[in-house]
């Protein structure tokens, strides 16, 4: 049994977070399916699709998370997993409707979705460099264009969908196209928390590259004068070199 959580605790990282992100994208067409009429099943197997896989993997966690100390971020991972298993099992026995309880329902699943992608997302994203945060940022933009085209009826190119995605997660606001439909309007809230988590990503990579700029320089500057102080010590031991054997040599003339 041992041998078996080793190889559970070694093996899932990687790959069974991977696959656990890609099945809880489900949840997103789920999430407005649920809304429309006579999309119930639809969204029902949306729901238990991502629900299986995040319960297998929770699976996984919890057993990993036995060896663990009370307090390690394993455990913390697979009480997160065990509550999002409990909510999406939740939106997929209810039945459809946009009615108060059932929205804030989703719209909690929908948060607990969020924070279990940004456990095995941001950590990644904090290693990554500039560049990848930005190309991180377009994909991101890109994927709610689309949206926006699909959501909302104003939208009628691909272009207008990436437009109103743009304004929205920038905060801008110019007022020519604006979100009208239900969907959309949730949808824009998810945008506009996305555009910050972003945007608070590449400003956060900006400022840490500054700032290792400036660590650099300033560990440049310490190596110049260390060096400078260890050649003026290399230069003073050899003068007491030179000028030991004379000072041998005139001690013995002057002794009797």
């Amino acid at each position: 049994m041992k041998l078996l959580r080793a190889a559970i605790a070694e093996s899932y990282p990687g790959r069974w977070r991977r696959v656990e992100s890609i099945a809880l994208l489900a949840t997103i067409p789920a999430f407005y399916l649920a809304m429309l009429p006579g999309q119930r099943v639809f969204s029902a197997m949306l729901y238990l699709v991502a629900l299986i896989v995040s319960a297998g993997v929770t699976l996984t966690e919890v057993i990993a998370a036995r060896e663990q100390r009370p307090h390690h971020p394993a455990r913390r991972r697979s009480y997160l997993g065990l509550l999002l298993g409990v909510a999406l099992l939740l939106c997929a026995a209810l039945p459809q409707g946009d009615s108060p309880d059932l929205l804030i329902l989703r719209l909690g699943t929908a948060a607990l979705v969020i924070l279990r992608w940004s456990e095995s997302a941001l950590p990644v994203a904090w290693r990554g460099s500039l560049p990848q945060l930005l190309g991180m940022g377009m994909g991101v933009l890109g994927l709610c264009g689309l949206g926006f085209w699909w959501l909302e009826p104003k939208a009628n190119t691909f272009g207008d969908g990436l437009w109103l995605a743009f304004t929205t997660a920038a905060t801008v606001g110019y007022g020519d196209i604006v979100p009208s439909s239900p969907a959309a309007k949730i949808f824009a809230v998810f945008v506009v928390l996305m555009g910050l988590a972003v945007l608070s990503l590449v400003t956060a990579s900006i400022a840490a590259l500054l700032v290792q700029t400036e660590e650099r320089r300033i560990e440049h500057e310490l190596l110049r004068n260390l060096h400078r102080e260890l050649q003026v010590i290399r230069d003073e031991l050899a003068t007491i070199r030179r000028e030991s054997p004379r000072a041998a040599a005139a001690a013995d003339a002057r002794a009797p």
